[in-house]
């Protein structure tokens, strides 16, 4: 009985460990804002900022700070992904194409736009079930709190960091971790 119930713990383990190590953001494709297949794994090698947006929000603003940050750091194989989401008080409830425009016009954001999804909830997206779950990202992992919640990933497509929507993306707390997760970027 003892060996039994140890070689079960020990295939758990070990398939926990399989299942830990062999996902990245790579693993994952969403449609980009016009609905064409858009597979994460594009970013191999880059810092990518994956950060769930809406157009009605009182952190909205922050697209100035996303924009700028891109353009700062897109040529040293930096990229931030805009994934729109409607879970958060109804703030993001346009058509892709009514955030596109929106985006563009209002805030001239240049960086890659994802089609809307659900970041929270039963209908969770498949990334943000990856990128919430706690076994998996134990640092970075838990659900997703308001909009504007930011996850840098590093080259390797690992998570090195998680800020919630009162950080803004220009913040030394930001900035030094784009810099540092850079130093290991191949563009």
């Amino acid at each position: 009985m003892l060996r039994g119930t140890m070689l079960l713990v020990l295939c758990l383990m070990f398939c926990a460990a399989l299942l830990a190590g062999a996902k990245t953001i790579y693993d994952f494709t969403l449609n980009s804002i016009d609905g064409q297949a858009a597979p994460l794994s594009a970013y191999k090698g880059k810092v990518v900022m994956l950060v769930n947006v809406a157009s009605r929000c009182g952190f909205t603003p922050q697209y100035t700070a996303l924009e700028s940050i891109y353009e700062k750091y897109k040529d040293r194989g930096f990229v931030i992904v805009g994934i729109p989401a409607n879970n958060f008080g109804a703030q993001e409830p346009g058509t892709n194409e009514e955030i596109k425009t929106f985006c563009s016009t209002k805030y001239n954001v240049k960086f890659p736009m994802m089609s809307k999804v659900s970041v929270k909830g039963d209908d969770k997206t498949p990334l943000y079930q990856y990128l919430t779950d706690k076994s998996v990202n134990p640092k970075t992992g838990g659900d997703i709190q308001w909009n504007f919640t930011k996850f840098l990933v590093g080259p390797d497509g690992q998570i090195v960091a998680r800020f919630e929507p009162k950080v803004t993306p220009d913040s030394p707390e930001v900035t030094s971790a784009i810099e540092t997760a850079l130093t290991t970027a191949k563009h």
